[in-house]
């Protein structure tokens, strides 16, 4: 590319020319929306950059243009097009793809795949990107990825109907409101009784799956649960538990829960493998 070329596209109004490393010459467009810079994406050449630009300050001017509006054609990815059209409709501009409801904020995945979030929630998802990946949500938090349903108190091995249930039945609502949890303790699952009531499964793995009891309350059961963690280890099992926290009730009451609890026989007389006995 010759001078006067690279001269004559840095004439289109919001380009910037910009080179990698290995001297690749890329284009940057950029607006200015009340007093903020805003990126608009990369581009292999000035007019496909000039045309973003030129998109972007229509999205912010034509309220007739909305998010049912996009087409891959677009010069614009469609995340800038949401953060944009929130810009213009809400006077907040937000990275990520989110456009602010009554009371709520909906996270566009694409322009039909729409996740929904109390505004409470806001500022997270602001700073977090959500990924998808089959019917998993996640975000990366401190270099780590986090599903979403751990955030609400599920567990990262939660059963959707079992575990938890979506109220309305909508899997892309996580308002508190919609997200029931029956199962919040390691080894814990709520299950139907014969007659109608419910009462809370315990088991716990230890080269295969153990009952170790049923209790009427899950708090019996998460303590049933640490309860039988102790009993393994006095015997000398070295698997790494995680065991409960129960905060809902004092470590008096814990204790007097705890020594009146029931636990299987399976556990009690449970004998580790020893490497003679292998």
């Amino acid at each position: 590319m010759s001078e006067q070329n690279i001269e004559k596209e840095q004439l289109y109004k919001g380009v910037f020319r910009a080179g990698k490393k290995d001297g690749t010459v890329y284009y940057r467009a950029s607006l200015t929306k009340n007093g903020k810079h805003i990126s608009l994406g990369s581009f292999p050449d000035a007019l496909q950059a000039h045309r973003a630009y030129e998109q972007g300050l229509l999205l912010l001017s034509d309220p007739s243009l909305t998010l049912q509006s996009y087409e891959k054609v677009s010069p614009l990815s469609f995340e800038k097009w949401v953060s944009l059209i929130n810009l213009r409709d809400n006077g907040l501009y937000i990275g990520n793809p989110i456009y602010l409801g009554q009371q709520l904020f909906y996270y566009y995945l694409s322009p039909h795949h729409v996740l929904k979030f109390d505004m409470e929630d806001l500022f997270y998802y602001s700073s977090h990107k959500i990924m998808c990946r089959g019917n998993h949500y996640f975000v990366a938090d401190y270099g780590m990825q986090q599903t979403l349903t751990s955030r609400y108190g599920i567990k990262s091995y939660g059963v959707p109907g079992v575990d938890y249930c979506f109220v309305n039945g909508d899997p892309t609502d996580f308002r508190r409101e919609n997200l029931q949890i029956h199962n919040i303790y390691h080894g814990v699952r709520k299950t139907a009784a014969k007659n109608g009531q419910y009462v809370y499964t315990v088991r716990i793995h230890i080269r295969g799956n153990y009952i170790v009891g049923r209790y009427a309350t899950d708090i019996e059961a998460a303590i049933a649960y640490n309860k039988a963690i102790d009993i393994l280890h006095s015997k000398g099992v070295t698997s790494n538990f995680t065991p409960n926290y129960v905060e809902a009730i004092t470590p008096r009451r814990y204790a007097e829960i705890y020594s009146t609890l029931d636990i299987a026989p399976g556990i009690l007389n449970y004998e580790p493998i020893s490497p003679n006995n292998q």
